[in-house]
């Protein structure tokens, strides 16, 4: 990756064509190794009959020994239903296959996890727990995936309740920590702390209220969280169960109307939804004010346009500096939880995923660079190590 003046440049070569992509993507992403070879009768006879009796043995005796003795603890579950597939939408189970495994691969090259795709063809919440819940013995934790809302927040909070191991809800919490590890890197850029800021939160789905709720944890000192129809405010009608428990910790100022409202000496806008936010708005913002425009592949308001006006831009795209990518935190995470046998993923260990991210970058802190690359090798063994550790303090492991 290189820079060019103020725009960072991916070094992809050539365009990417569609048979190019088809071809990477034929028969699959993922396969299935085996660490030890099974070369001759003696290696047959202990990996399979005779040898593995003994083993299944010791399990039945002391179900806690399939940890050491199976792949189980170091196995993620990336489950979906289809209904909320990138910007696709609901495209259903089978159509959203190649993405869970691309997620797949992402667990194995960035946090060294073996994991399974797992799509359903149901839309039922009681369903699919009941669904993992019977496939329990078979991994050690869930990586919910493109679930739509609100429905995702109901099926994460009767799995959290259902199985004894860690779940979590990627495009919720996942979103959400590299959203305060940006803010953070963001912020002291600007010698500032969280307190003294006011974050306008354009999109009310998932992973806007998702990020909402992390940054009210973190100490933000406001946030305010607009929908299609405007300012989320308590009393406004229309308001489904979420949008209802958010109206009551949100938007303290009392706001009314919309993204023109809401952003009127703001210091924070964060876009997630896709839609467009003009110019004048953005310059509406208070002085040294920060955008992070993450919808993809076209940000709310173009990076070149917001940098006139704001002090720090950031996007969810690789082609511009300060790219905010989920694949900074769920490996890490996840590594982390089962790392220490946790039983649950925690606020603390969200928030401390999300410390460990920014410590990263700390050495090159520039407006330019708040956030490690998502490539960068040192963030996932950094995130295990503090989401493991808080997970010791919180008790769950």
């Amino acid at each position: 990756m290189t820079a060019t003046n103020d725009r960072t440049v991916t070094d992809l070569g050539d365009p990417i064509t569609d048979e190019e992509i088809f071809a990477a993507h034929e028969g699959g992403k993922l396969d299935i190794g085996v660490p030890r070879a099974i070369s001759d009768p003696r290696a047959l006879a202990i990996a399979y009959t005779p040898g593995v009796a003994q083993v299944s043995r010791a399990i039945a005796a002391d179900p806690k020994l399939a940890a050491k003795y199976t792949w189980t603890h170091r196995l993620v579950a990336v489950v979906s239903d289809g209904t909320a597939v990138l910007g696709l939408g609901d495209i259903g189970a089978a159509a959203s296959l190649p993405v869970m495994e691309g997620k797949s691969a992402l667990f194995k090259t960035f946090g060294g996890l073996d994991s399974i795709p797992l799509v359903l063809n149901t839309t039922d919440v009681d369903e699919i727990v009941e669904t993992l819940v019977r496939l329990r013995p078979s991994f050690g934790a869930v990586n919910l995936e493109d679930v739509s809302a609100p429905r995702c927040f109901e099926l994460e909070a009767k799995l959290i309740e259902a199985l004894d191991c860690p779940v979590m809800h990627d495009d919720q919490h996942g979103t959400a920590v590299v959203v305060l590890a940006g803010l953070l890197g963001a912020s002291r850029v600007l010698g500032r702390e969280l307190g003294s800021e006011r974050v306008v939160i354009a999109g009310a789905g998932s992973s806007g209220i998702a990020c909402a709720k992390i940054l009210i944890a973190a100490g933000v000192g406001e946030v305010t969280l607009l929908d299609s129809r405007g300012i989320i405010h308590a009393g406004r009608e229309g308001l489904n169960w979420i949008k209802e428990e958010m109206a009551q910790v949100t938007n303290a100022s009392g706001l009314r109307g919309g993204i023109a409202e809401a952003l009127r000496g703001a210091d924070v806008f964060l876009g997630l939804s896709s839609s467009q936010v003009p110019e004048e708005l953005i310059a509406s913002m208070a002085p040294d004010s920060v955008v992070f425009a993450l919808s993809n592949p076209d940000p709310e308001v173009h990076p070149d346009v917001a940098r006139r006006h704001a002090a720090i831009v950031a996007t969810g795209r690789s082609d511009f500096p300060n790219q905010i990518n989920n694949v900074s935190a769920f490996p890490g995470i996840f590594r982390g939880a089962l790392d220490a046998g946790a039983t649950r993923i925690t606020e603390n260990m969200k928030l401390a995923a999300a410390e460990a991210i920014a410590a990263v970058a700390l050495d090159e802190l520039d407006a330019d660079h708040i956030m490690p690359s998502a490539l960068d090798p040192r963030v996932a063994p950094e995130v295990a190590a503090a989401v493991a550790e808080a997970a010791r303090r919180d008790g769950v492991a």
